[in-house]
């Protein structure tokens, strides 16, 4: 509560002050206008449309049930199956490859002169995606190094 220490007015003498406390009426409004402010729904603008479903590609083959293939030549170019195919695209082969009753085997063969990062990044792709049958092959070229 607020005190007042106010001298008397000249005239005014021992008279009680006729000024309103309003800090409680103040507080007391503060806590209402925070207590509306919470319980305000936020509001969405979302507006819901329809838009059309993308076809499935029909160009694109389904992954063998058996096993794949992923080779990556010195350009940098990767193959699924044969294929050419870029990283998001391998990746769709992939989850399609798990998404198999039973999982086939990812055969991955990088050529000697393909770049490390190539090959790397496309290994980071097979292990992101959760491959567990991956072996690697042609690798028997370089015993005699």
């Amino acid at each position: 509560m607020a005190l007042s220490f106010a001298r008397p007015r000249s005239g005014a003498g021992d008279a009680p002050m006729s000024d309103m406390n309003t800090t409680p009426l103040i507080d007391v409004m503060l806590v209402l206008l925070i207590m509306f402010i919470i319980t305000i729904p936020i509001q969405s603008h979302s507006v819901g449309i329809d838009l059309p479903q993308a076809k499935s590609d029909p160009a694109m083959p389904m992954p063998d049930p058996v096993k794949n293939r992923v080779t990556i030549d010195p350009a940098g170019i990767i193959r699924w199956n044969g294929m050419p195919v870029d990283r998001l695209t391998l990746r769709r082969y992939l989850a399609q490859s798990l998404a198999l009753p039973v999982e086939p085997e990812l055969q991955f063969q990088p050529d000697a002169a393909a770049r490390y990062v190539a090959v790397d990044e496309v290994l980071a792709d097979i292990r992101r995606a959760g491959v567990t049958k991956m072996g690697f092959i042609g690798n028997e070229r370089y015993r005699d190094f």
